[in-house]
Order: structure tokens, then C-alpha cells, then sequence
């Protein structure tokens, strides 16, 4: 006869439940679980800890994460956080330019003709590439003609520009076999012909004390640190040099122009941003004239050529500047960044219109492909071009050569 099996009370307060057979030892279906009859319990009945429960070993007990402690990381990016981390950022690469280190170690000096075709290099790459592509020892014909004009227009060099020089192969070397090489060698000679007259340098008369230079231009097209450059190169002609801090629209520019004072010895009359730039020019040249500098040059704030307020503007800096000396300005120079490309023929019309622009100054040749621009305002307008830049550096800024720039450009050693 099989033993009866024990209740649940008996289970849980272990009675005298006979032990089962292995074959006995199964967990006890949940459907089975009997509630205890609590009321049978006496007060004096001493009720033993359960059991603690097992978890089976397909599921491992999770292990509580220890209480998390917080990293010191970085300060919360608010957005004026952010705006304070990207101007201190913004002045250091600003005194980074104009304050490089006092002896600076080069690997290997080079001459400017090397560094004019390193900054062209871009556009010379582009230009030279696509002429190669396409006169590899083949017969010049119409077609070959009409795809090099393409080129030549696309690397901004102006139509008039691009139909001499393939008027001039069609001339010289129609139906005959023609390399990229005899199309460079045409290239540099026409860019040659027509940057020639109009490569002069910036003439300083001596018998205007002080000789009164206006730095104008749109922003970000380099006025700032090319006066700077500038008061370099005069200085160390021997001549005494003010400066104007006529930007007073941007207190950067401000600094910008005092760090330069202090680095080529010029004295530099500024006012506190938010001043009337025509007042600062008006005393500036009051100032310089009774000290009897030998130049006074005024940066202006960048302005664009299609805002007629901010152009009335300039106006009036210029007839302020003519009631101290009639004269003056001596020489207007227009800075054009050469990355704008065709935007820059625009730039030269209307301030040429509105300011009296006698000479340019082209800068980040190095930054573009586009130094080809330069053929094409040579060609329309026949200013002045005095000075080009293809670095950061002083010694980057150079009097323009016609013939250096034509074969660089055109990849020519």
C-alpha cells in the first residue's frame, strides 16, 4: 500500500514526511500550492525562515549594478559657452598669423618665384591638367580649338583672353600636331602680354607728407593684414609709417591692426569700436600730417559692393579726408579675394565707380583655383595691379611681375 503523501502543512513545518525516492524529488506543479490555513497557527508555533528560492540555472540571477558615480567630463556646452570657446579660438589663429615665432626655422629657403608657383599651384594643376587631356600629339582642328576655349574660360581667364590664345594656335599651328607643352608656351605668352602693362609698382611721392593710402574692399578679402604686410615693407625701406583703424565696426580688427603696430614700430590712432570711422580718418591724417609721417595708411570696413548705404559711407570717409589735404587719398588700393572668381570683376566696376580705385592688391592666390581671375579684370579694367599674396606670412605679399605670374600660372618652371 503506498504511504499517503503528506500535506502541504506538514511539507512546510517539516513533519514526519517520509523521504522520498530520487525519482520522487520534483518540484510540486504551481497549479498544486495549497494557502495555508493561517487560523491553525498558534501564537506559540515558531515559524522557520522559507527557503530561500533557486533560480534555475538557465537563468542566472542578475547581479544589481553597483550605484553609478558621476566622471568629472568637460563644462556644459551652453551657447554662450560655446561662442566664448570658438572667439578665444578665433584670436589665437588670428595672433597666430600675425604673431608667428620670432625666429622661424625653414627647411629650406625659397626664392619668390618658388613660393608665387607653390600658392599658384591649384590653378595651374587644374588649368595645365585639362590642356594635357586634351592635346596629347594629336592635329589641331576646330574641335580641339572650341574644347581648349572651354578650359580657358572655365579657369576664369575671360573670353577675350581665351579667344586670343586659340586664335593664336589656329594661326600659328592649324592642322599640325600640337602638345599640351607648345599650348602652355602660348598660354604664358598671351597672359604675359596682357598683364604687362598693368604690373606697376605702388609709387610713394615724397612730397606728400604724409602719403595717404585708403585700404578698401568687401569682407574678408584680406585689407587688414595686407596694411599690415604693407607697414612692413615701408618700414623697412626706412619710411615712418601710421596706421588707421578705420574698421571700427569690429573690434577684432582693431586689435588685429595694434598688433601690427607694435610688430613694424607704426603708430597706430584708433578709436573704441562703434566710433564714426569718417571722424577717426579726419583725425588721423590731422595727426599724421603734424608728426610729418612719410605714409599714413586707413583700413576701412569690409563692405559689400551691392550695399548702397554702406558705400555712401566710404564716400563720406573720403570727402572728410579731403578737408585736411585736397590730395588725399593718394592711392585707393581695392583688395580682391581671389576665390570669388568672376564676382570679383563686379567688385572692381562699382568700387572703381564709387571710391576712385588707382591700384589693386589680389590675395589668397593659394587658397583657389581661380588665380586666372586676374587675367580676366587685367584685361576689362587696365588698373594697376601692385601687389599679390599667396601666403600668410610678410615676405608672401610681393610686387606683381607679369612675366612670374604667366608662367606659374600656366605651370611653367
Amino acid at each position: 500500500m503506498t504511504d499517503k503523501k503528506p500535506g502541504f502543512f506538514k511539507r512546510l513545518f517539516g513533519g514526519d514526511a517520509p523521504t522520498p525516492t530520487p525519482a520522487e524529488t520534483t518540484v510540486p506543479p504551481v497549479e498544486e500550492t495549497a494557502v495555508p490555513d493561517i487560523a491553525a497557527v498558534t501564537p506559540d508555533a515558531v515559524v522557520p525562515e522559507p527557503a530561500p528560492e533557486v533560480t534555475p540555472a538557465s537563468e542566472p540571477t542578475p547581479v544589481e549594478a553597483p550605484e553609478h558615480v558621476p566622471v568629472p567630463g568637460p563644462p556644459e556646452t551652453t551657447p554662450d559657452y560655446v561662442e566664448e570657446v570658438e572667439e578665444k579660438a578665433a584670436l589665437a589663429a588670428q595672433r597666430a598669423v600675425i604673431e608667428p615665432p620670432a625666429a622661424p626655422v625653414e627647411a629650406e629657403p625659397r626664392g619668390w618665384f618658388a613660393r608665387l608657383a607653390s600658392g599658384l599651384k591649384r590653378s595651374s594643376d587644374q588649368l595645365t591638367g585639362s590642356i594635357t587631356s586634351v592635346f596629347t600629339k594629336r592635329k589641331l582642328d576646330n574641335a580641339t580649338l572650341e574644347e581648349l576655349e572651354d578650359i580657358l574660360i572655365q579657369a576664369d581667364l575671360g573670353i577675350d583672353t581665351a579667344t586670343t590664345i586659340t586664335e593664336t594656335l589656329r594661326r600659328d599651328r592649324f592642322d599640325r600636331d600640337v602638345s599640351g607643352e607648345d599650348v602652355r608656351a602660348v598660354l604664358a605668352a598671351e597672359v604675359e602680354k596682357v598683364l604687362g602693362p598693368v604690373a606697376l609698382p605702388l609709387e610713394i611721392d615724397a612730397s606728400q607728407k604724409p602719403f595717404v593710402i585708403l585700404m578698401i574692399g568687401v569682407n574678408g578679402s584680406g585689407k587688414t593684414t595686407t596694411i599690415g604686410k604693407l607697414a612692413q615693407k615701408l618700414a623697412d625701406e626706412g619710411k615712418s609709417v601710421m596706421l588707421a583703424a578705420g574698421d571700427t565696426f569690429r573690434a577684432a580688427a582693431i586689435e588685429q591692426l595694434q598688433i601690427w603696430g607694435d610688430r613694424t614700430g607704426a603708430s597706430v590712432v584708433s578709436r573704441p569700436a562703434g566710433s564714426d570711422a569718417s571722424g577717426l580718418a579726419f583725425d588721423a591724417v590731422t595727426q599724421a600730417r603734424a608728426e610729418g609721417r612719410d605714409v599714413l595708411i586707413i583700413d576701412t570696413a569690409g563692405r559689400l559692393q551691392n550695399r548702397d548705404e554702406l558705400m555712401n559711407e566710404l564716400e563720406k570717409v573720403i570727402r572728410v579726408i579731403k578737408k585736411v589735404d585736397p590730395s588725399a587719398p593718394h592711392a585707393t588700393l581695392l583688395t580682391l579675394d581671389a576665390t570669388t572668381g568672376q564676382n570679383a570683376l563686379k567688385q572692381v566696376e562699382i568700387f572703381g565707380q564709387r571710391a576712385g580705385v588707382t591700384g589693386l592688391v589680389m590675395t589668397k592666390l593659394d587658397g583657389t583655383a581661380r588665380g586666372g581671375i586676374l587675367v580676366a579684370i587685367a584685361k576689362k579694367f587696365g588698373l594697376p595691379v601692385h601687389f599679390i599674396g599667396v601666403g600668410e606670412s610678410v615676405g608672401d605679399l610681393e610686387a606683381f611681375t607679369a612675366a612670374d605670374f604667366a608662367q606659374a600660372i600656366a605651370g611653367r618652371d
